[in-house]
C-alpha cells in the first residue's frame, strides 16, 4: 500500500499557507489546496481531508505530493493543459477579483455582473464565470453579531458544558419566549397544491392579534413544555417557572438556560428563585441568542406550523401551537450539540480580529 507523503512545515511555509487559505482574494482552488496541505501537516489521512473539504481523495494525494516536491508555489498555479487556452488574461481575472472584494461601483452598494462588465471591459457571462470560479457572490450578504459580553468565554464554557455533559440527577432546560406571534388571516382563500402547481396564498393578510409562546426544551430528551400568554412580563415568566417546578420530579436539580431579557432578572423572579435552591439559572452572553438551543425549536415550529398558517383568531393560533407541541412530544428527538466551547471561541476570536481589521481600515480611509 502506498504511503501518503509526509509533510513537515517550517514557520515560513505555515504562514504562507495560512495566508493563502484565508485571503479573500485568493482563487478558490488555491485556497482549497492550501487547506489540504495544512490538514496533512496535522496528521490527517488523505481520506479524512477529502471528507472534510468535500473533494476527491485522489486530488488530495496529488497536491500533497506536488507540495512535497515543489513547495507552496505549485498550489497557486495550474499546469498547462491540452485544451483551448483561456481567452481572458490572468491580469484581467485578478482585476475582477480585486475590485469585487475591495471596491464598490459609484453610487451603489455592490457589484452586479453588468456594472462589473462595464467597468473592466469584458462580457457579463465572463464576469459570472470568474465569480463562480473564485467563489464570489456580491449580491449576497450574511448577517452577524459579535457579543461584547466581558464574561463571554466563561458563559460559553458553562452552557456548552451543560449541553455536552449534563449533570447527573438534574434536568437541563433551554428556555425562551417567542413573542409577538401574529394570528394572520389571508384576504382571499388560497388554492390547494395539485399536480403541476404549488399551493397558493395571497401576499396580503388580516391581523387578528398576537400571542407569546413560552417554551422549555429538555436538552436531554428533546421534549418541550410550552405555554401561550398574551404578554411576556415577569408575571408570565413566573407562571412558567412554576409549571416547570411542578412537572419536574422533586429529587432532580433544575438547570435553566435563558437570555438576559430584563423579565428574567426581575426582583420578584430573583426572590422566587432564592427560595428554591434546586433552580440554577445560566444566562447566555449578551447578543448570543444562538447559544440557546430552544431557538432551534422555534425555527421548526415557525416553518412547520405558523408561517404558512391561516388563523382567524388568536384562539386558532394557540390551538395550532398546542397541536404542534403535542405531536412533537409524541416522539421527541433531542437536538445534538456538536461544537466544543474552544472551537466556538476560536471562531469568535477570528471574527473579532477580522472586524477589528475592517474598522482600522475604515478609520484609516477617513483620515
Amino acid at each position: 500500500m502506498r504511503r501518503a507523503a509526509r509533510i513537515d512545515l517550517n514557520d515560513k511555509q505555515r504562514r504562507e499557507l495560512e495566508r493563502l487559505a484565508k485571503s479573500p482574494t485568493s482563487p478558490v482552488r488555491a485556497a482549497r489546496r492550501a487547506r489540504m496541505v495544512l490538514s496533512a501537516a496535522q496528521g490527517l489521512t488523505n481520506l479524512q481531508i477529502a471528507q472534510q473539504l468535500g473533494v476527491n481523495v485522489n486530488s488530495v494525494s496529488l497536491w500533497r505530493r506536488r507540495f512535497v516536491v515543489e513547495g507552496v508555489e505549485t498550489l497557486v498555479r495550474d499546469r498547462p493543459g491540452r485544451g483551448r487556452k483561456a481567452s481572458i488574461p490572468r491580469e484581467k481575472i485578478a482585476e475582477v477579483v480585486r475590485r469585487t472584494t475591495t471596491e464598490t461601483p459609484p453610487g451603489r452598494t455592490h457589484w452586479s455582473r453588468a456594472s462589473m462588465a462595464a467597468a473592466v471591459g469584458v462580457s457579463e457571462s465572463t464576469i459570472g464565470r470568474i465569480w463562480k470560479a473564485n467563489g464570489l457572490r456580491p449580491h449576497r450578504t450574511v448577517t452577524f453579531k459579535l457579543s461584547n459580553d466581558r464574561q463571554f468565554a466563561e458563559k460559553l464554557e458553562d452552557i456548552v458544558g451543560l449541553y455536552l455533559s449534563p449533570p447527573e440527577h438534574a434536568v437541563v432546560f433551554s428556555i425562551d419566549e417567542k413573542s409577538q406571534i401574529q394570528a394572520l388571516d389571508r384576504t382571499q382563500p388560497g388554492l390547494p397544491i395539485k399536480k403541476g402547481r404549488a399551493g397558493t396564498m395571497t401576499h396580503d393578510y388580516k391581523r387578528h392579534g398576537t400571542t407569546t409562546l413560552f417554551a422549555a426544551l429538555n436538552v436531554l430528551t428533546g421534549a418541550v413544555l410550552g405555554d401561550c400568554h398574551p404578554a411576556h412580563t415577569h408575571v408570565e415568566w413566573l407562571k412558567f417557572l412554576r409549571r416547570i417546578e411542578r412537572e419536574t420530579p422533586a429529587g432532580l436539580e433544575i438547570h435553566v438556560i435563558c437570555d438576559n431579557y430584563s423579565t428574567h432578572k426581575h426582583a420578584k423572579v430573583k426572590a422566587w428563585l432564592a427560595k428554591r435552591p434546586r433552580f440554577h439559572v445560566h444566562f447566555t452572553p449578551t447578543s448570543a441568542s444562538w447559544l440557546n438551543m430552544v431557538e432551534r425549536f422555534f425555527r421548526d415550529i415557525t416553518e412547520n406550523a405558523i408561517r404558512r398558517g391561516v388563523f382567524t383568531s388568536v384562539h386558532d393560533l394557540i390551538e395550532a401551537i398546542d397541536a404542534y407541541l403535542i405531536e412533537h412530544n409524541r416522539a421527541p428527538k433531542p437536538f445534538i450539540w456538536t461544537a466544543s466551547a474552544s472551537d466556538i471561541l476560536a471562531k469568535v476570536l477570528r471574527a473579532r480580529e477580522a472586524l477589528d481589521t475592517r474598522l482600522r481600515a475604515l478609520a484609516a480611509r477617513q483620515c
